[in-house]
């Protein structure tokens, strides 16, 4: 069954220069990449992400991190991954969210690692199942960057609209 995933590669992915390695990695899943962008992370985009985290003692810390406040790379590359059964062949690529328990061969048994405070820098993330990634990928994506219709859309127009344009 064709579906859609949102990958991000996180700043300490993007600190690392693991992009390559990564987007090499996914490919052996012979899914298409529909759409990919880098993105600023503000604050809000962050919070609504892991919203079902934000009980965890560790949230203000992993907002800090998906934001790249600790790593100095402000920005995260999204990627949307459609075919086959893309959910479970990125997570099984991913390895588990835990790099101490992922299979040393996944992405994140191979690059991540856990902070002395209890959070994982793993590199990338996956979306866990086909309800959270249509939410994360209408979070992160508008439907005009995406090059596949994935989820119904409409045409909307839009007064007054603020934009920045090239000077």
């Amino acid at each position: 069954m064709d579906q859609a995933t949102l990958i991000l590669i996180k700043p300490d992915g993007l600190k690392k220069s693991l992009t390559g390695n990564i987007l090499t990695r996914l490919s052996e899943t012979k899914l298409e990449i529909v759409a990919a962008k880098m993105v600023r992370v503000t604050e809000e985009l962050a919070t609504e992400h892991y919203r079902h985290l934000k009980s965890k003692a560790f949230f203000p810390e992993l907002i800090k991190y998906i934001q790249g406040e600790m790593h100095d790379r402000r920005k995260v590359m999204a990627l949307i991954y459609w075919g086959t059964d893309s959910i479970k062949k990125c997570r099984e690529l991913a390895g588990a969210t835990n790099p101490e328990e992922a299979d040393p061969t996944s992405i994140r048994g191979s690059y991540g690692r856990i902070l002395t405070t209890g959070l994982y820098e793993n590199v990338v993330h996956v979306s866990s199942n086909e309800s959270e990634a249509e939410r994360e990928i209408k979070l992160w994506f508008m439907p005009e960057e995406i090059i596949v219709d994935l989820y119904p859309s409409k045409i909307i127009v839009e007064k007054e609209r603020k934009v920045q344009a090239w000077a």
